[in-house]
């Protein structure tokens, strides 16, 4: 009696020990199972149709004070007396990409071989000032309605082209206050992961500039990581 007792309790501590651990073992495969996979959040910055000796300093200095890098796809004709700020934004860190020379879009896009030069042109100004060509390219007005021969053209040349997903609206608003570009800024995100933002650097956008600082800090807030091209 006393046998079959003892071998019954050894018998019921062996199958509690069994489930503790099978049951432990279960939860700790379904926890690695449903475990969501870590998605980074990233924005880029990217200004377009600088530089200006206006307002590209002032989005230099914000950048710079909050440690934040970003992409200046310059307009040729406009770096030509301004070089430096091209040096500057390469010496910072900072991504110089191809915008256009001339940015006159029924000059550059009427055929494959005016935007090939177009972009050459562009990138000699860069060249000049940085010591280095770019293989990074912005369409002027962006890549949505061209033709598939000048999209063709331009990654047979060698270029990585970029549109947006997210906009200041600083060239859609007339006359913007920051906390408009603020919210613009906000509100075109659309809750993407990968975020490439459309700012622009001419000499009119200064409220872009006094923008910056507010929407950097919202997206630092929101867990995006900074990054260029």
């Amino acid at each position: 009696m006393n046998r079959n007792f003892t071998a019954i309790c050894a018998a019921l501590l062996m199958c509690a020990i069994l489930i503790v651990f099978y049951g432990s073992t279960a939860i700790a495969k379904n926890n690695i199972s449903v475990a969501e996979p870590f998605t980074e959040k990233v924005i880029y910055l990217t200004f377009d149709d600088g530089p200006s000796d206006r307002v590209t300093p002032k989005i230099l200095d914000v950048l710079k004070k909050e440690n934040v890098k970003a992409t200046f796809f310059i307009v040729g004709k406009n770096a030509e007396r301004r070089k430096y700020l091209l040096k500057r934004e390469a010496d910072e860190g900072h991504s110089v990409g191809v915008h256009s020379y001339s940015h006159e879009y029924k000059k550059i896009y009427a055929s494959p071989k005016k935007l090939l030069k177009d972009i050459d042109d562009c990138n000699a100004v860069i060249k000049d000032a940085i010591g280095k060509s770019s293989n990074i390219y912005r369409f002027p007005g962006g890549s949505y309605s061209l033709s598939s021969t000048l999209i063709s053209a331009v990654k047979q040349h060698g270029m990585k082209y970029y549109d947006w997903n997210a906009s200041f609206r600083d060239c859609e608003l007339n006359s913007p206050s920051p906390k408009q570009l603020v919210s613009a800024a906000k509100n075109t995100v659309m809750n993407h992961k990968k975020v490439i933002m459309l700012a622009h650097d001419t000499t009119d956008k200064t409220a872009t500039a006094a923008a910056l600082t507010d929407v950097i800090k919202y997206f630092k807030d929101e867990g995006y990581v900074f990054k260029t091209f």
